[in-house]
């Protein structure tokens, strides 16, 4: 390993988190593992490109030096990122899982049990063949979630690091409700939110924001296509802010008009939802009754509503296609895990189908304390609510037109005061 001190985390983090790996490996009676999941991969290195596509691995031997395999464009990020010593790439001509193959022999490898990541997006089933074919005289394991144990609960430098991912979230979000007014399309208002985030020295996160507007907001994961929202409607806004691939999220919602019965009682509900994680959540409660108790104060309404997805999911470090680590652990009803000092989440009491045609949210990115749990924001939780969004573009700018007129108008003379009393 090479020491270095320009890396996201002290240089001991990172012995800390491959001691751990190497304790795991020596429990399943592993000689090593084939890390191939960007995510896994950065969170043991601090490596990432966005070119992880191509096939990438670090192997990761019990008692050996730890080597990776990467497209040769790629290696430039081991060097200027990573601790890791021991490179072998390949060229986009080349074969990339004979070159894994290949340094397996060349390290005293390929007659070992080796571990892999069986489930990984980024090892696909024909290159896993490959290696069952060309790799005779090995045994190969299925090793899926050997890395996760170690990343579902992260450690005080990570948290940190979070806190610094939910200055960019809230700095996107505020941008986002700043720009929701009528006329207003939802390029723009996603297009603000990115700015905010940015600016706030956020990093490209894993999924950009979500901007629905009106009938739009029913449509699952859909985001911004364009339209322009129309006076009276909601946005609604969900945004996950990065820093070093680490995430946090929120959603919020935005009302221009008036605030109706239903829309205040989902507000409410949620809120009461949110309030309740932070009265009982708590090192030892399983996640299934997490999510119950999240799932129970949503469905108990009468506006139509529901909560038709998790509750709830582990959020952390993140390549595109999804900001969640919900495949380690997420809140669902029948999960028998339990919540553990370090745990982080997004906790999403969304509620689908206000009144039949409306989705809203208020979410929260928490983390689990030694006897409770805190939130990584600040933002105030409730809808905001801009009333003078509910009449039309013009006739707002002929209420606003009169009122300027009436602004410069001169006051009457003492005189007429007199006369008129």
């Amino acid at each position: 390993m090479i020491q270095r001190d320009d890396m996201t985390f002290p240089f001991e983090e990172y012995e800390r988190r491959l001691t751990a790996l190497r304790a795991r490996i020596e429990e399943r009676h592993l000689d090593a593992v084939v890390i191939t999941d960007p995510e896994n991969i950065m969170y043991l290195t601090d490596y990432q490109t966005t070119g992880y596509s191509f096939f990438q691995a670090l192997v990761v031997p019990l008692e050996d030096e730890p080597f990776m395999i990467t497209r040769a464009m790629e290696e430039s990020n081991i060097i200027a990122r990573t601790w890791v010593e021991r490179t072998r790439p390949y060229p986009d001509t080349g074969d990339a899982i004979q070159m894994l193959v290949d340094a397996l022999r060349e390290f005293g490898l390929s007659k070992k049990r080796i571990g892999y990541e069986r489930n990984s997006y980024f090892f696909p089933a024909y290159q896993q063949d490959t290696i069952h074919t060309t790799l005779t005289e090995a045994k190969l394991l299925d090793c899926f979630g050997i890395v996760e144990e170690g990343r579902v609960c992260k450690s005080p430098v990570e948290i940190a690091v979070m806190r610094k991912a939910a200055l960019a979230t809230e700095a996107g979000m505020s941008a986002g409700i700043l720009a929701c007014k009528a006329g207003a399309t939802e390029n723009e208002i996603a297009a603000a939110i990115s700015d905010g985030m940015f600016r706030a020295g956020g990093e490209p996160p894993a999924v950009m924001p979500y901007v629905t507007s009106g009938p739009r907001s029913m449509i699952g994961h859909a985001t911004w296509e364009g339209r322009t929202v129309q006076p009276g409607e909601h946005v609604f806004l969900e945004v996950g802010g990065c820093y070093r691939r680490y995430h946090t999220a929120m959603m919020r919602t935005v009302v221009l008009g008036d605030l109706t019965d239903s829309m205040y009682k989902a507000q409410e509900k949620m809120k009461h939802a949110l309030s309740a994680m932070h009265d009982y959540f708590q090192p030892g409660m399983t996640v299934s009754d997490a999510d119950n108790l999240i799932r129970n104060i949503i469905s108990d309404n009468d506006v139509g509503a529901r909560l038709i997805t998790r509750s709830g999911y582990s959020i952390g470090i993140a390549f595109p296609p999804s900001w969640d680590e919900g495949y380690i652990v997420s809140l669902k009803q029948g999960e028998s895990a339990v919540l553990k000092e370090g745990m982080t989440f997004h906790i999403i009491p969304w509620m689908w189908g206000v009144d039949g045609d409306k989705t809203c949210g208020i979410s929260d990115s928490i983390h689990i304390t030694d006897e409770g749990c805190e939130s990584f924001f600040k933002m105030d939780r409730d809808f905001t609510v801009k009333s003078d969004e509910g009449v039309s573009v013009a006739q707002l700018s002929t209420q606003r037109a009169k009122q300027k007129k009436s602004d410069k108008s001169p006051a009457p003379a003492d005189d007429d005061k007199t006369q008129e009393s």
